[in-house]
C-alpha cells in the first residue's frame, strides 16, 4: 500500500533529521552486519600477513617452532576469514508470518533444509 503525500513528506523529514545526527549514523553503522563482516575480514587478512611474516622470520633465523607458530597463526586466520565470509553470505533472517526457502544465489540446499521445506509445504489434510 503506497504512502500518502503527507506520510511521504513526514518520512522524508524523518530521514533528513536522522541523516544529520552523527551519533545515530555511527550507531547504525556499528550494528550493521556487513560492516562487522568487513572488519572481521580485514582483521583476518592482517593476521594472515602477520603469520606469514613470522613464518619467514622463523625460517630466516632457523627457529622451527617460531615458523610453525607463524603457520598456525596463518591457518587460524584463514579459517576465521572463511567463517566470517560464510556468515556474511547467509545471514540468519527470520520471516514473520510466512515461509521461505533458504536457497540463495544458486547455492544448493542441505538435506535438512529440503526436508523442512517439504514439511512446510505438505498438504493441509496431513497437519
Amino acid at each position: 500500500m503506497p504512502l500518502s503525500e503527507h506520510e511521504q513528506r513526514l518520512f522524508e523529514q524523518i530521514e533528513r533529521s536522522l541523516a544529520e545526527d552523527p551519533k545515530f549514523a555511527s550507531a547504525v553503522r556499528a550494528s550493521d552486519p556487513r560492516f562487522r563482516g568487513r572488519r572481521r575480514l580485514l582483521v583476518a587478512a592482517f593476521l594472515v600477513l602477520a603469520g606469514l611474516a613470522v613464518v619467514v622470520y622463523g625460517a630466516v633465523i632457523k627457529v622451527t617452532p617460531l615458523a610453525v607458530a607463524g603457520f598456525v597463526v596463518m591457518l587460524a586466520a584463514a579459517a576465521y576469514a572463511l567463517q566470517s565470509h560464510r556468515r556474511a553470505q547467509s545471514p540468519d533472517l527470520h520471516v514473520v508470518g510466512g515461509t521461505t526457502t533458504r536457497r540463495t544465489r544458486g547455492r544448493r540446499m542441505s538435506m535438512l533444509d529440503r526436508l523442512e521445506d517439504r514439511w512446510r509445504q505438505r498438504p493441509e489434510g496431513h497437519r
